[in-house]
């Protein structure tokens, strides 16, 4: 397997949570990784006004990055 960059990464950990976001009527949308290793989000569908996506970014989306890509600092909702 060859070296995958940090976006592609970035995609197959958001792709391992993807169906149970558009279950609920929402989607992600990585947008950027920053030099500083955060990923910039963009919330899709009704992730954009649901409640709790605070902690569905914190408890389930960055966790799940962060298994895929252990060098990201962080995430950032660019539009929460």
């Amino acid at each position: 397997m060859g070296n995958i960059s940090i976006i592609e990464k970035v995609e197959n950990a958001i792709d391992e949570i993807r169906p149970y976001l558009i279950a609920d009527g929402g989607d992600i949308k990585v947008v950027s990784v920053d030099n500083k290793n955060v990923v910039n989000l963009e919330l899709l569908g009704s992730c954009e006004n649901c409640p709790i996506s605070e902690l569905t970014l914190k408890n389930g989306v960055e966790e799940t990055i962060k298994k895929h890509a252990p060098e990201i600092k962080g995430i950032n909702a660019i539009n929460s």
